[in-house]
This record gives structure tokens, sequence and C-alpha cells, in this order.
């Protein structure tokens, strides 16, 4: 095996985060440089604890954790309790996290560590808002030709929206903050609800993860059973869709994966679509094209690749 690829994982878990996380943290051909938190699914305050949690499960307590953006660049915060519990991982019983939470800012952190490295080195895996990255692009534009690519989680195009009927939660709650990034000029892949509606945590695939037997395995089909129990009733299939693994599968076996490479723009004007990703798939417009697209999933594999990850943790 080659190099491990450098990767920075923003999130806020969250457990198909901390799915993403435990795929991240089981697999050596990655090296997560750090993990940088913002408000999403649940509040700051709940998902640098979550992301610290997950590290812990993992037995990773070394991977440092920095807490990111307290809300998004101009909208008031939106959560997700409903799907994700209070806690933002409902579902397993984890210890409070004893590793410490880093003292800088996660956009310090982000926007230090890509001038650190070498251009092309380094690729963000972004799993919730994109405020943290927005504000760092922001903040330094310099690190814009420095990040190799972003692989994302969000988005919706013939799937329509999760939170509104043409948004996607993680869009929708900073569409700003998504805007700044499809704009950036940064190499993006994206996995929208397209692709992840398609990956379902079926009985049987959560049945093979809890008889993984071990303490992360069990955790994680406690919080896969709680996390679809929402979408279930919703959408009226057998599991919810598995977002966020999406993202870091993609890093380990992207030949799971097909879409094609369009135009994505954001709609930041109107409220009645706020958030929606207005994808070009076919080429009506003279957009640049600014990423790559993801619509289908070899779901049998991609549950093949997650669920012997987790059994090495």
């Amino acid at each position: 095996m080659g190099q491990a690829r450098k990767i920075i994982v923003d999130t806020d878990p969250g457990q198909d985060d901390a799915v993403a996380i435990l795929l991240a943290l089981a697999s050596p051909e990655l090296d997560v440089l750090g993990v940088t938190a913002v408000a999403g699914n649940v509040p700051l305050a709940l998902t640098e604890k979550n992301a610290r949690k997950i590290c812990e499960l993992a037995g990773r307590p070394e991977i440092k954790v920095y807490a990111g953006a307290i809300r998004p660049m101009v909208r008031k915060l939106v959560t997700a309790e409903e799907v994700h519990g209070k806690t933002g991982l409902d579902g397993p019983d984890l210890p409070e996290p004893q590793m410490p939470l880093m003292e800088a800012h996660a956009v310090d952190f982000l926007v230090d560590t890509l001038m650190a490295h070498e251009a092309g080195e380094i690729t963000l895996c972004t799993l919730g808002p994109l405020t943290n990255v927005a504000l760092a692009l922001v903040r330094e534009p310099k690190i814009a030709p420095r990040i190799k690519e972003i692989v994302m989680m969000g988005g919706g195009f013939f799937e329509g929206g999760n939170v509104t009927p043409t948004a996607e939660f993680n869009i929708y709650v900073d569409p700003h903050a998504a805007d700044v990034v499809f704009r950036s000029g940064i190499p993006i892949v994206m996995m929208p609800l397209d692709v992840t509606h398609k990956a379902l945590t079926t009985e049987k695939r959560v049945a093979a993860i809890r008889n993984l037997g071990t303490r992360a395995g069990i955790a994680t089909a406690e919080m896969l059973e709680f996390f679809e129990r929402f979408d279930e009733v919703k959408y009226g299939v057998d599991g919810g869709p598995l977002h966020d693994p999406c993202v870091i599968a993609y890093l380990l076996e992207p030949n799971l994966f097909q879409g094609r490479t369009c135009n994505v723009s954001v709609e930041t004007g109107s409220e009645l679509t706020m958030g929606m990703t207005v994808i070009d798939w076919w080429g009506v417009t003279d957009r640049p094209k600014n990423a790559l697209v993801m619509r289908d999933v070899n779901h049998d594999g991609f549950f093949a690749l997650l669920t012997e990850r987790l059994g090495r943790l």
C-alpha cells in the first residue's frame, strides 16, 4: 500500500457522521489529521463532544478534535434532534469523553494545516454544514488551491430535499457557506441524497454489524437502529439512508460510485427553495462544471466494505 491519504473530517455528529468517522479511523489508507466539529445536527457543544466520543470508541484518543462555528454564516441555526435524538448520538450508551478538546478554533486549524502542507496533499471530508470550510476560505483564500479536493455529503437533485421539498439538511443549514464552497474552484465530489437514499441500513445489514460482537460493532448497530426509525416511517422502507459514510467509502473504493461532472449552484435568495442545490445534470446551461455529482452506488459493496472495516476496530 502506498502512503496514506491525508484527510480532515469536518462533521456534526449525528449517528451517520459517527459511522463515517469510525470507517475513516478503521482504514489504514487514510491519515486523519484532525476532526473539526460544526453546529448542525445538534448544537456545537454536542457535536464536538460526540466527535470525541467516537474517536474513543474507535480506540483513537490521540486524534485531534477542534470546535468550530457555533452557528451558520448568515441564518439562524436549524438542528435535527427529531432525527438524531437530544444528544445527537442517541442509541448506544457511550461514556463521556476523556480525551481533550483542542484549544485552537477549527477554522484556525484548517487554515494553518492547509498552509503548512504541500498543495494537493489534503482532502477535506465534509459531513455537515459547510460553515467551517467557508469561513476558512473567507479568512484565507490562499487555501483554496492547496486543497486536493472536497468530498462532501450534501444536496440532492432527483430526490429533492429531506428537510424542505427542495433542500437537503446540510446545505439548508448554511446555504451561504455552501455557495462559497461551490464557487471556490476547489475540486468537489458530491454525495447527494440521490446516492445516499440507495444505501439503506436494512435489518439484515444492521444485524451483520451487530454480529461483529465488538464494542464498536454493537454501538454502531444501536446507533443505526435509533437513526433509521425516523426515515423508515418517513419513507416507508426497510432501513434508513446511511448518508455520511458514503464520503469515506468513496475515498477507499471510488468504483462503488457512479456520477457525472456538472455545475452545482446553491439557492440563497428564495425562502421557498432556500438551500436547494441546482444541479445542471443535463448540461442545459453554460455554467462551468464545478462538481462530480454521484447518483448511483453499489450498495451491497458499500455495506460489505463498511462491515469489514468496522470489524477491525
